[in-house]
């Protein structure tokens, strides 16, 4: 259900949280890693030119976006095709690192101690996870899907999810990280109107409502989102304000 050309349309935006998150990586002896959720691989390759690492994997579970990783392989920078849940590495790593990729996995409280157990000692791990789930974007999305589809969306409607910030620097300590670093930050975008908010949510969110709907249905829902959200946001020109949590750790 991803389109490289949907996701695209706000490369820049979708950039900064990649490069703050970059930015909390220490320099150091460091020869591998992993990029959970590398996409089109276009940013992934910052990573050894940026830190000196000798071997970077990037692995995404989209066949799309990994089409547009091959400009970027070379060696010590090679792409697979994977699912972030089923990965495991051949050995521990000296950075784990994800930009926007794991709010898609569900149960953060088991999955997280399994990512932090993949670092080496003395290793990294620098994670970005998107936190907007109370955003007229996201909640209209599923107050929708709930209403219309009751039976597909059961519950709450949601289809991605994110703990507390404050829980992660547990998780991080609980799993051998002393000192962590977990902030939330919020990246304001002025978009020309509250219609590009759709077309953002379109390469992102609504993937997920898409893959569990019929053509027909899909087109249905999207029109009903539409008609929501812009009568809350409204058609001139809206800062998009996007939460999203940073999180930073070196194990002992």
């Amino acid at each position: 259900m991803w389109s490289p050309n949907q996701y695209e349309k706000f490369k820049s935006q979708r950039a900064r949280p990649f490069y703050d998150l970059l930015d909390l990586v220490q320099p150091g002896e460091l020869r591998s890693a992993v990029d959970l959720g590398c996409g089109t691989g276009e940013l992934t390759r910052e990573l050894p030119s940026r830190l000196r690492l000798r071997e970077v994997l990037g692995i995404d579970s989209s066949p799309e976006m990994l089409a547009r990783s091959a400009p970027w392989a070379r060696p010590g920078l090679r792409f697979e095709r994977c699912d972030i849940a089923d990965f495991a590495p051949a050995a521990p790593l000296d950075l784990v690192f994800s930009n926007a990729a794991l709010q898609w996995v569900p149960d953060h409280e088991s999955l997280l101690p399994r990512v932090l157990g993949w670092v080496a000692p003395g290793g990294q791990v620098a994670l970005q996870i998107p936190a907007n789930d109370e955003h007229p974007s996201h909640r209209i999305a599923r107050e929708t899907a709930r209403r219309l589809f009751p039976g597909v969306f059961a519950g709450d409607g949601r289809v991605i999810r994110a703990l507390p910030v404050d829980r992660y620097a547990e998780i991080l300590f609980a799993n051998g990280f002393p000192v962590p670093l977990c902030r939330v930050q919020v990246y304001p975008d002025v978009l020309p109107s509250g219609s590009d908010v759709v077309e953002w949510t379109r390469g992102t969110l609504l993937t997920a409502y898409q893959a569990r709907l019929s053509e027909a249905d899909f087109a249905r829902f999207l029109e009903a989102y539409r008609r929501e959200l812009l009568s809350v946001i409204g058609e001139g020109p809206y800062l998009f304000a996007f939460k999203r949590i940073l999180i930073w750790g070196r194990k002992h």
